[in-house]
Parts: C-alpha cells; sequence; structure tokens
C-alpha cells in the first residue's frame, strides 16, 4: 500500500473515541469509524439515529461525510467499532460507500478475529464505474 502508514491502535482510538459521541436513542447500539486518508489526515463518523429509523445515518456515512467535507481525498485504511470498542462489520449500503470513498485496495478493520481486509474482500462484485468513467 502507497501512502501513509496505518497505526491501527491510533485509529481504532479514535473509532472508539467518536463512537461514545453516537446518537443512539432507539436502539442504544452505538457505532464509531475513523479513516486514514492517503494524505495522512484522519476522518471519523458516528452513528446518528432517527425516529425514521430508515434515515439513520451509520457512523461509515458521518466519516465520509466528514472526508469530503474536509477536502476529499482517498481512504486507504478505516477501523469500525461497536459500543465495546469490539469491531463492528459494516452495513451492505456502508460497504459500498467505502468501496467509492476507498477503491479496492483500502483496508477495513471491522470483522471480528480477522484483521484489516481489503475492500476486495469486504465487498466481493462491488458496483464499480467502468475504467475512464467519471461518477455525474
Amino acid at each position: 500500500m502507497s501512502g501513509p502508514e496505518v497505526d491501527w491502535d491510533s485509529l481504532r482510538a479514535q473509532a472508539v473515541e467518536v463512537m461514545r459521541r453516537a446518537h443512539a436513542p432507539y436502539s442504544g447500539f452505538r457505532v464509531g469509524a475513523a479513516g486514514l486518508v492517503d494524505d495522512g489526515r484522519v476522518v471519523v463518523g458516528c452513528n446518528v439515529e432517527n425516529g425514521a429509523y430508515g434515515v439513520t445515518l451509520c457512523a461509515e456515512c458521518g466519516m465520509v461525510s466528514q472526508l469530503h467535507a474536509s477536502g476529499g481525498g482517498r481512504l486507504v485504511a478505516v477501523c469500525v467499532v461497536d459500543g465495546d470498542g469490539a469491531p463492528c462489520p459494516p452495513c451492505g449500503r456502508c460497504r459500498q460507500l467505502l468501496w467509492e470513498a476507498g477503491g479496492p485496495g483500502c483496508l477495513v478493520e471491522a470483522f471480528p478475529g480477522q484483521g484489516p481486509q481489503p475492500m476486495t474482500w469486504v465487498l466481493p462484485g462491488a458496483f464499480d464505474l467502468d475504467p475512464g468513467e467519471t461518477p455525474a
């Protein structure tokens, strides 16, 4: 992997810290995400629940929003944790979101007992743009 070296302990600690700020009054299930950007920045997000449960914002959504709001770039490593600080697998929507924000080589630590895995493992067969195509 090119780009900044991944300090997984620090990334996990930042995910745990932001998880504590999650807004989860309905489920009580807090989630935090921290991502290392290719320029060395770290972006974070926590889940924000809503009474209209289907529009709840996942932690990964908040993290990717912060990525774009703070200047863009590509995610090279992501850590997602639950309320106990344990690895927490992203939902399907967030797996696609992470693919588009980090690409196939982005490493994700979110699966208990698996360690960091590339997005190709996290989301095999991801929807992707054709070579040379740009998003609308």
